[in-house]
């Protein structure tokens, strides 16, 4: 899909990424080899996009909308549940039932969130921010993305500290992996 505009249509974007990816896992059989490489893919995607969601997009919730701080609380509350269940999912073969389990999670708890930030934030952010802003959030988010990590890291203290280092070393070790090459 085609990115680039205002932060919520680059966000949306990636979303409905993330829901193939979805789509694709669930419609392959137990214990395929390709489930691996699906699950590889969306744990690369929700992991770029979560790091950009908390460099930019929960400080600006935070700044222009009314009750944002509690919003953005929630947010990354959200990811670090799903960024434990991706680092977990990371040490299961795709053979062992565990695997079947913690997709389905992960596709129970990404779900609510898209589905939160879809009637809930975006809709608050738009209100609160002008189109400019809007445009430049959207240009700040697909700048993390590039740099950003692709591997869960819940033990990191902070991933805006960490983004730009911790997302050269996994895009080196996923170069020299392979990993991420199905997408």
């Amino acid at each position: 899909m085609g990115h680039g505009g205002n932060v919520i249509h680059e966000l949306m974007t990636d979303h409905r990424e993330v829901e193939e990816m979805f789509a694709r896992i669930q419609a392959l059989p137990a214990g395929d080899e390709r489930r691996r490489e699906v699950a590889d893919d969306f744990t690369i995607e929700l992991v770029r996009h979560s790091v950009a969601e908390e460099q930019y997009l929960y400080p600006a919730v935070r700044e222009h909308v009314p009750g944002g701080g509690d919003l953005a609380d929630k947010e990354i509350a959200d990811h670090a549940t799903v960024e434990k269940l991706l680092k977990e999912i990371e040490g299961v073969d795709c053979g062992d039932a565990r695997f079947g389990v913690l997709v389905d999670r992960i596709i129970s708890e990404v779900s609510a969130h898209i589905r939160d930030e879809e009637q809930n934030l975006f809709p608050a952010l738009a209100e609160a921010c002008s189109p400019e802003q809007l445009n430049e959030l959207g240009e700040r988010v697909r700048r993390a993305k590039k740099l950003a990590p692709t591997r869960p890291h819940p033990n990191a203290p902070d991933n805006k500290l960490l983004a730009a280092g911790t997302g050269l070393v996994d895009r080196v070790r996923d170069l020299a992996t392979g990993r991420g090459k199905s997408s």
